[in-house]
């Protein structure tokens, strides 16, 4: 099964994902924001990065673009529950930075396992 890198920065939403990635039979790599996701993707690459888009240190969009620059092949995964501005917003500008799939918090473990597949068809049960 792929190597999933989960980027979050709510620890408990973080563990729930992660448990749901490991039901489905992914291995999953964990971080607490985009510079600490950049740094377990140079020491062990992901097949495909769930990134959340509003973190601390360096926010989604802007990891999204180093992800795409440093490993073009890697499949992407948004996630976002809104900010200053509505999460469609940050969805959209995820889409057009490089992200292949984009999930609206809250949202069900059919819809995560959808768009994993989406980007990794081979990946399903």
């Amino acid at each position: 099964m792929p190597h999933i890198l989960l980027i979050e920065d709510d620890t408990l939403l973080r563990g729930m994902l992660k448990d749901q990635l490991e039901e489905m039979g992914h291995t999953v790599t964990e971080a607490g924001d985009g510079k600490e996701g950049l740094v377990q993707q140079a020491l062990a690459p992901a097949d495909l990065v769930l990134t959340d888009l509003i973190m601390p240190e360096k926010e989604g969009i802007e990891t999204i673009m180093e992800l795409r620059k440093k490993w073009p092949g890697v499949k992407i995964i948004a996630m976002s529950g809104g900010g200053r501005v509505t999460a469609a917003s940050y969805l959209s500008i995820a889409s057009r930075m490089g992200a292949g799939a984009v999930l609206n918090k809250p949202f069900s473990s059919y819809e995560l396992e959808t768009a994993i597949c989406s980007l990794l068809p081979t990946s399903g049960r």
